[in-house]
C-alpha cells in the first residue's frame, strides 16, 4: 500500500466510524438524555429514527453526486454537515433541537459514507482493495462494538447532563481534522468527477438525474418510515407497499432515461451483473438479521437481568474486536478464495447466533454464567468480519469507477432499510414473547428469527457460489499459448 493510499484511508475511515459510532451509542446514552432534558419516550423518538431515515434515504442520491462533482468534495461537505449536527446535539436545550439535530448528523453520515466507497474503488486494486475493505470492516466493527462502552463509560465518569453531550461533542474535534486532512492529503482527482471534467473539456455537463433522485429518495423514505415509527399503530404499515411501489416507478425511470441518452442515479446493467446482485442481496438480507442482535441482547441483559448499561455493553466487546481481526485478514485472502469465504463466516455467523440461544436456555434453566455471551456473541463477530468486508469487495469488483459511489450508495441502503426491517420484526417479537414467557423466551424467539433470516443469507451465497462454478466449467480452463 503506497503512501497515498494510507493518507487516503487515515482521512477516510475516522468521520465513517463517526458516523457508524452514533448509531451504535445512542441506545445507551438514551436514558439519561432523556432525564437531562426532561423529555418522553414520544417527544425524543427523531433521536433514533430521524438519524436512520435521513441517513438511509441520502445514500445513493449522495454517491451519484459524489461521482458527477467530485467524492473528496462531497465527503469533506458530509464531514461538515455531520460536525455542525453533532455541535447542535450536544448544546440542544430541548427534545425538538436535539431531534433536528439528529436529522441534520443524519444528512451528514448520508453524504459522506458512499465517497468512502467510492474513493476505495478509485484508488485501490486487487489485494489491496481488499485489504482496504478489510479495514472498513473493521470500522464496523469496532464501532458497532465500542459504542455501547463508550457512551456507558461517558455516563458513568461525566453523569447524566454532560454524558450524553460529550458523546456527540467529541465528534467536533474530530471531523474539523478531517475536513483539514482532506485538504491536504486527498488527491487532486479526488476533488474532480465525471460532470466537472466534462464540463472543463468542454463536453455537455452531466446530470444529476433530479425525477430518479425524488423517487428512490420518497421510495426509501415510505419503505423505512413504518419500521421506525410503530407507534404510530398498524395503519403506517400500509406505506410499505406504496414506497415499493415508488421504488419500482423509479427502477423503470431508470431505464428509460438511459435509453434516452440521460446518465442515470444508477446504472441498471449492474444487476445484471452477478456479483453484484447475488452481493448486494446478501447485504440486504445480513443486515435484516444480525444488527438486531444488540437490540435484544440489551434488553434481556438491562431490563431481564438488570445489569448496568456499561455492563451489557462490554458483552459486545469480544464481538467487536474478533470481527475487525477477521476483517483485516479476510481481506488478504478474499480474492483467493471468493465466494467461499463469505459463506463460511456466514456459517459461523449463525453458529454463534444458534449457541447464544442454546446459552440463554442454559441459564434460564441451570443457572450458568451468562457471561459466556462473551464467547458465544464472538463466534458471531468472527463470522462478521469473514463475510461482510469481503461480500463487499466482491460484489463491487466488476462495477465501473464511474458508478462506484451510487453503487456503493446502493450496498449502503440496503443495509439501512435491512436494519430497520429486521429490527422492527425482532423487536415485536421479543415484546409479544415476553410478557407471556419472560425474558428468557424472548431472547430466544429473537434468535431464532436472526437464524431464520441469517439461513436466507447463506442460501443466497450457496446459489452464487453454485452458478459461480457452473459458469466456470462452460467457460473451461483458460488456453495457453
Amino acid at each position: 500500500m503506497t503512501a497515498e493510499q494510507r493518507k487516503i484511508l487515515a482521512v477516510m475511515l475516522v468521520p465513517m466510524f463517526m458516523s457508524l459510532l452514533s448509531v451504535s451509542i445512542v441506545n445507551v446514552i438514551f436514558p439519561g438524555m432523556q432525564r437531562s432534558i426532561g423529555a418522553s419516550n414520544s417527544a425524543i423518538q427523531w433521536v433514533l429514527s430521524g438519524y436512520t431515515l435521513a441517513f438511509g434515504v441520502l445514500l445513493v442520491a449522495a454517491g451519484r453526486a459524489g461521482d458527477l462533482f467530485g467524492r473528496g468534495r462531497l465527503f469533506v461537505i458530509g464531514v461538515a454537515v455531520f460536525a455542525l449536527g453533532s455541535l447542535i446535539s450536544g448544546l440542544s436545550p430541548d427534545p425538538l433541537v436535539l431531534n433536528i439535530a439528529r436529522v441534520v448528523m443524519g444528512l451528514g453520515s448520508g453524504l459522506l459514507s458512499p465517497q468512502g466507497v467510492g474513493m476505495l474503488q478509485q484508488y485501490f486494486h486487487g489485494q489491496v482493495r481488499g485489504r482496504a475493505y478489510g479495514m472498513f470492516g473493521t470500522i464496523v466493527g469496532v464501532s458497532v462494538g465500542i459504542g455501547p462502552v463508550l457512551g456507558g463509560g461517558l455516563i458513568a465518569v461525566l453523569g447524566d447532563e454532560w454524558g450524553w453531550r460529550s458523546a456527540f461533542l467529541i465528534n467536533v474535534p474530530i471531523a474539523l481534522a478531517a475536513i483539514i486532512l482532506g485538504r491536504f492529503w486527498l488527491p487532486k482527482s479526488a476533488w474532480l468527477g465525471t460532470g466537472t471534467e466534462s464540463a472543463s473539456h468542454g463536453r455537455r455537463r452531466a446530470d444529476f438525474d433530479p425525477v430518479g433522485l425524488v423517487l428512490l429518495g420518497v421510495g426509501t423514505l415510505l419503505v423505512m418510515l413504518p419500521f421506525l415509527e410503530r407507534s404510530a399503530g398498524a395503519w403506517i404499515y400500509a406505506l410499505v407497499p406504496v414506497g415499493v411501489a415508488v421504488v419500482w416507478l423509479w427502477v423503470r425511470w431508470e431505464n428509460r432515461y438511459s435509453r434516452r441518452g440521460g446518465s442515470p442515479m444508477v446504472d441498471m446493467q449492474l444487476f445484471r451483473t452477478r456479483s453484484f446482485a447475488y452481493g448486494a442481496s446478501l447485504t440486504s438480507m445480513y443486515f435484516v438479521g444480525m444488527p438486531g442482535i444488540w437490540v435484544i441482547v440489551a434488553l434481556y441483559l438491562q431490563n431481564g437481568l438488570g445489569f448496568p448499561a456499561l455492563h451489557a455493553g462490554l458483552v459486545g466487546l469480544p464481538s467487536a474486536l474478533l470481527s475487525a481481526i477477521a476483517a483485516q485478514a479476510a481481506g488478504r485472502v478474499v480474492l483467493t478464495f471468493g465466494r467461499k469465504m463469505v459463506v463460511l463466516g456466514v456459517a459461523i455467523g449463525l453458529t454463534g447466533v444458534v449457541a447464544s440461544a442454546l446459552l440463554v436456555l442454559a441459564h434460564e434453566a441451570w443457572g450458568i454464567s451468562i457471561w459466556w455471551l462473551l464467547l458465544t456473541l464472538g463466534i458471531t463477530g468472527l463470522g462478521q468480519g469473514m463475510a461482510i468486508s469481503p461480500n463487499q469487495t466482491l460484489t463491487l469488483a466488476e462495477v465501473p469507477v464511474e458508478y462506484a459511489g451510487s453503487s456503493g450508495g446502493v450496498m449502503q441502503t440496503g443495509q439501512r432499510v435491512g436494519t430497520a426491517i429486521g429490527i422492527a420484526i425482532v423487536t415485536a417479537v421479543f415484546f409479544v414473547v415476553q410478557p407471556m414467557a419472560g425474558y428468557g423466551a424472548a431472547i430466544v424467539a429473537g434468535f431464532g428469527f436472526i437464524a431464520l433470516v441469517i439461513v436466507f443469507a447463506g442460501i443466497i451465497g450457496l446459489v452464487d457460489l453454485a452458478r459461480g462454478r457452473a459458469k466456470a466449467r462452460q467457460e473451461g480452463p483458460p488456453v495457453r499459448n
